[in-house]
């Protein structure tokens, strides 16, 4: 089956009926953004118990959440935006108990406060920055969305639990996000890769609840909200290139 490609209008990414009608073609067939769980089980592990209660952001037709069960997280809850897509996974993996679908939007979780053990998405944020053009310089509305997705991540976790980020946006473009103190978490990263010089490398932010940011952390938070420098001036107008100039200059 051909493989569907963003629309070019990258607004279109965010809306439901793109991802209704992808879903409808694809079904719950696994399709893996920056791949599979064995590629980063090893840095996940460690921050996993067997009876934690996880939350999977926009689950997509990703097989994660199954393989996770499968390896014994048995208390896996898994959203999405797409109602086409969560019918396809409840469907597919019905066999699997343990397992929990619902729709939802991810800036407004009809959960309780500290639903959580772990929170986990992998390249579902990223979704929030298809319209950016400038990365260095991410627009207003897009860094509330963010702040306002994490707000509710950091409210369902409960304390001592951790949200785990998959994706390929670097620590200069990501971390600003995630090291706000008001989420009341800690950040570190690790960049992960399949060792060929040639991939791209992908990265693993862990955030533990109720643990302090790093001060160079903090300070990368704080410059988020902060204006844009002011441009710089223009360069002075070039002299003009005649006799009469050389005669003014007295060579």
């Amino acid at each position: 089956m051909e493989r569907r490609r963003a629309p070019a209008a990258n607004r279109r990414y965010r809306q439901r009926r793109f991802w209704d009608q992808l879903y409808r073609e694809e079904g719950a067939e696994p399709r893996e953004w920056l791949g599979a769980l064995p590629r980063f089980l090893p840095h996940l592990q460690p921050e996993l118990r067997p009876a934690d209660r996880i939350l999977v952001l926009g689950c997509g037709n990703s097989a994660l959440s199954h393989d996770l069960y499968e390896l014994g997280y048995t208390d896996v809850t898994s959203i999405d935006y797409s109602p086409a897509c969560i019918a396809a996974m409840r469907a597919r993996y019905a066999c699997c108990p343990g397992l929990r679908w619902a729709v939802m939007d991810i800036r407004a979780l009809a959960f309780p406060d500290a639903a959580f053990d772990v929170v986990l998405e992998k390249g579902t944020l990223d979704v929030l920055m298809v319209g950016e053009t400038d990365p260095w310089n991410v627009s207003r509305q897009a860094a509330a969305t963010m702040h306002r997705v994490l707000a509710e991540v950091s409210r369902v976790l409960r304390p001592g639990g951790c949200f785990i980020s998959i994706t390929f946006a670097q620590p200069h473009f990501r971390k600003p996000h995630y090291a706000q103190e008001a989420f009341g978490w800690s950040l570190r990263h690790v960049a992960c890769g399949d060792g060929d010089a040639g991939a791209f490398h992908y990265f693993l932010y862990v955030m533990r609840k109720g643990q302090p940011l790093d001060p160079p952390d903090l300070a990368l938070g704080l410059r988020l909200h902060q204006p844009p420098p002011p441009p710089d001036p223009p360069p002075p107008p070039a002299p003009p290139d005649d006799e009469d100039y050389l005669l003014a200059i007295q060579l």
